[in-house]
């Protein structure tokens, strides 16, 4: 073999190992380029949750990331975005960002909608008003929505209730919800786990005192008032049924305060008496139209299962225990009524 030969193949097997290593670093930069891209941590610690809203498109997404500065760079995000087909996908939700997730890892989330339930849990809320604003603080509906919602007649209506009642639908406990769930899905779940709490057994206590489930909650709610102490509620709730049973007006001062829609009062004197509202319970006999407050599961069950007495009167007691004296006929109530008007007056509360 000629020396010209050698150097010939020389040449080429060094051609070839320079062809190789530039192929070999090429496919290393785009698998660098790749990882960058999709793979490498873009999502930072500036916002521990995305909102994307009801009806957003990939802009408005797009928008709220750069403006709330979410991943650290936003061209790759919107590079996987296109590539990952993302942008005609937009689920709107309350997604939970963790710090260093890539763009792959975060674009799959949005896409699929895997985003992070609410936990709502409430009680003893006074108004439906206030319940609304609670909520709305919790889930994307505002609060006007779900009153609209609750306010309607005929909405009430087809699920048995009326514009004053339906507030004894929610049963207060903890739930978990989607950030993004509608006015009319929140009612649905609130509306079956009240049918689920409503057990036969519950009904059937409730008949046996001749009140519908509504009624039950109703007069739990002025329970619920009236009671400092949960361990007084079977009492306080056997009082207003011996009340009810006898055709006597309730007399309770909570639908008083409720109907003057002055929660400041702690002293119910004789003008307020004169409200004339189907609330006022010292004016109409029976129970209210709606709930004075969002009755306890501890005041719903005292009323199913209340204390057995001769008590038709109670007034609170002078030691400001917050617990009752209970009393049988109106001369005796009328002393504890003096006890506690004079404890009032030596400390000044007049209204």
């Amino acid at each position: 073999m000629s020396t010209e030969q050698k150097s010939s193949g020389g040449t080429a097997k060094k051609f070839i190992i320079a062809l190789v290593t530039i192929i070999f670093i090429a496919l290393a930069g785009t698998g660098f380029f790749y990882y960058l891209r999709y793979l490498g941590p873009n999502v930072n610690d500036n916002k521990e949750y995305l909102y994307i809203k009801t009806g957003s498109n990939f802009n408005d997404v797009y928008k709220t990331i750069t403006e709330q500065r979410l991943v650290n760079d936003t061209t790759t995000f919107l590079w996987a975005a296109h590539n990952m087909k993302y942008v005609n996908r937009v689920r709107p939700g309350k997604y939970r960002l963790k710090p260093g997730m890539s763009n792959r890892a975060f674009i799959n989330m949005l896409k699929a909608g895997n985003q992070e339930p609410v936990t709502l849990a409430f009680h003893n809320l006074r108004l439906k008003e206030q319940f609304a604003g609670f909520v709305s603080k919790k889930l994307e509906p505002d609060s006007v929505s779900i009153l609209r919602l609750l306010d309607s007649t005929e909405f009430a209506e087809a699920h048995g209730f009326t514009t004053d009642n339906i507030y004894t639908v929610f049963i207060p406990n903890s739930y978990q919800f989607y950030w993004n769930t509608t006015p009319e899905k929140f009612f649905d779940r609130m509306y079956a786990n009240y049918q689920k709490f409503w057990t036969p057994e519950r009904k059937f206590k409730a008949q046996s005192l001749d009140l519908s489930p509504v009624q039950v909650s109703v007069l739990a709610s002025i329970v619920d008032a009236e009671a400092l102490h949960d361990d007084e509620m079977p009492s306080i709730a056997g009082l207003y049924l011996n009340r009810l049973k006898k055709g006597m007006k309730l007399q309770a001062d909570p639908t008083v305060i409720f109907a003057m829609n002055d929660f400041t009062i702690k002293r119910v004197l004789n003008r307020y008496l004169t409200k004339d509202s189907p609330y006022n319970t010292y004016m109409y006999k029976g129970l209210p139209p709606g709930p004075v407050m969002m009755p306890s599961l501890n005041a719903i069950n005292s009323v199913l299962d209340y204390k057995k007495s001769d008590y038709l009167y109670m007034c609170a007691k002078e030691d400001f225990s917050g617990y009752h004296n209970f009393a049988t006929n109106e001369a005796e109530h009328k002393i504890n009524a003096r006890k506690f008007q004079q404890a009032l007056n030596d400390r000044n509360i007049k209204r």
